[in-house]
């Protein structure tokens, strides 16, 4: 089947099911539908991009969709990810995929026997910043990387101020909320670069005076199976958004700056700085853009997912590590193929 033939429902219509929504129309699929229990929500898709939408999750599945978009609270990617896939849908499921580690194996059996395509959507992976950071790690600029140092921070408020934060999954742990899923995109990236982790230690809370039942703070000490020791500093309290990355190498350093839009990288052997910027005029969407275009790609055939299921479910083992490390306060060590 083509890509033209193909359907998508896009499973919740906030603001990243809209994102997608929008760029699955810009990437030209056109057999599209959304799906959400909020009234608004679903007018505002179908008035400002003339996309139909569903009420219900059972309403959609009688539309016979061939690709599921998943873009809900956490806690419901893997329940609405087993409906679609016994129904023969490939997934798209946004990040984390799950809140809990216990669930994922059934997916994970599922999709293996059905042979879906899938892809967890963790977008960094798509921003040119840390593509060079990866590259210039895989064609060793700075060596043997040693050491890691990620952070990301941002006032949980401002994340979308139209919006009450309270209500949000985020600030709330039954919807599987709190800033180590919600920002695992830097767990994520950490291991694309690196590789495979062995080891976790954490500690976490709720340090603010924000009005949320999850952690709002972590800080996260990896061990690499190369060796190497990742820091790993996330927070919904820093009031200027920040967002980087620091890596050390027995042969140079590189530094990674969101907000600067630079990768800056040393050079022992010249004892020189270089400073790479982000493409001019590029804008933060194309980061999904790129990423639903990978999709889509998958789907032909034509490209492997950077990120499946299985390789998201490891991602979130290393999450569930800190948390639990946190909780118990201990370390916590990974089996190599546990998943």
């Amino acid at each position: 089947m083509s890509l033209e033939e193909l359907r998508f429902a896009v499973v919740g219509c906030g603001s990243i099911g809209r994102r997608h929504i929008g760029n699955l129309l810009a990437l030209g699929i056109r057999d599209v539908i959304g799906v959400d229990t909020l009234e608004a929500r679903r007018q505002d898709v179908e008035r400002t991009l003339g996309v139909p939408t569903k009420s219900s999750v059972e309403a959609c599945w009688t539309w016979k969709p061939d690709v599921a978009v998943i873009a809900v609270p956490t806690s419901l990617h893997i329940p609405i990810a087993m409906e679609a896939a016994q129904r023969g849908c490939h997934l798209f499921v946004e990040k984390p995929l799950a809140d809990r580690l216990d669930t994922a194996p059934l997916l994970l059996s599922l999709v293996e026997e059905k042979r879906l395509t899938t892809l967890v959507g963790c977008n960094m992976r798509f921003h040119p910043g840390l593509m060079r950071v990866k590259t210039l790690v895989e064609d060793g600029a700075v060596g043997r990387v040693i050491s890691a140092r990620v952070e990301v921070g941002q006032y949980l408020p401002d994340w979308h101020p139209s919006e009450d934060y309270r209500q949000g999954y985020s600030a709330q742990a039954a919807l599987g909320g709190g800033v180590i899923l919600d920002a695992i995109h830097e767990i994520d990236y950490a291991r694309w670069i690196l590789g495979d982790v062995s080891s976790v230690a954490c500690f976490a809370a709720k340090l603010s005076d924000l009005e949320i039942d999850t952690e709002d703070t972590a800080a996260i000490l990896l061990r690499f199976a190369s060796g190497a020791i990742g820091e790993i500093h996330l927070d919904y309290v820093q009031r200027a958004y920040s967002r980087t990355c620091h890596l050390i190498g027995d042969a140079g350093t590189i530094r990674w700056d969101y907000t600067a839009g630079d990768v800056v990288w040393y050079s022992a052997r010249t004892r020189t700085w270089e400073t790479l910027r982000n493409p001019i005029g590029w804008q933060p969407n194309q980061m999904y853009l790129d990423e639903m275009c990978h999709f889509l790609r998958c789907l032909s055939g034509l490209e492997r997912p950077t990120l499946d299921v299985f390789e998201a479910a490891r991602v979130l083992e290393v999450a569930i590590a800190a948390k639990t490390s946190a909780r118990e306060q201990r370390v916590v060590e990974l089996e190599a193929g546990a998943l």
